[in-house]
């Protein structure tokens, strides 16, 4: 196993890594709209909060050596469903191959964001 860590993406939390690379496969932990550079949350709508967690993925494929284009699978959570349209716009610029996809509402996030997204990417070998 590998851990993935970067600083362009919020740190963990609580006991877990960004990320673990197994087997050809990433595993990263949830994202939610932290601004890695602060440790604050992105304040705003779904749009802004949507976008800050798809940019913190993107840092943790990056640190993986992959992009958004690897990801087969991501699992998503929003707080409140009535975002659910507003946030398929944001996440479809970033998700552009259409990976698997789960979408559920949660009663609450960590830190009350609106919404948390974790993937699954494969890695490729080299």
């Amino acid at each position: 196993m590998k851990v993935i860590s970067t600083d362009k993406a919020p740190a963990a939390i609580g006991p877990y890594s960004q990320g673990i690379i197994v087997n050809g496969m990433l595993f990263a932990s949830g994202q939610i709209a932290i601004i890695p550079s602060t440790g604050e949350i992105k304040e705003g709508s779904i749009v802004e909060q949507t976008t800050q967690v798809c940019e913190n993925i993107g840092e943790l494929l990056k640190a993986a050596g992959i992009g958004y284009e690897n990801v087969v699978k991501t699992t998503c959570f929003l707080a409140d469903m009535g975002d659910f349209q507003t946030f398929n716009e944001v996440y479809a610029k970033y998700f552009v191959s259409k990976p698997a996809r789960s979408c559920v509402a949660a009663k609450t996030l960590p830190k009350n964001v609106l919404c948390e997204i974790e993937v699954t990417a494969v890695v490729e070998e080299k």
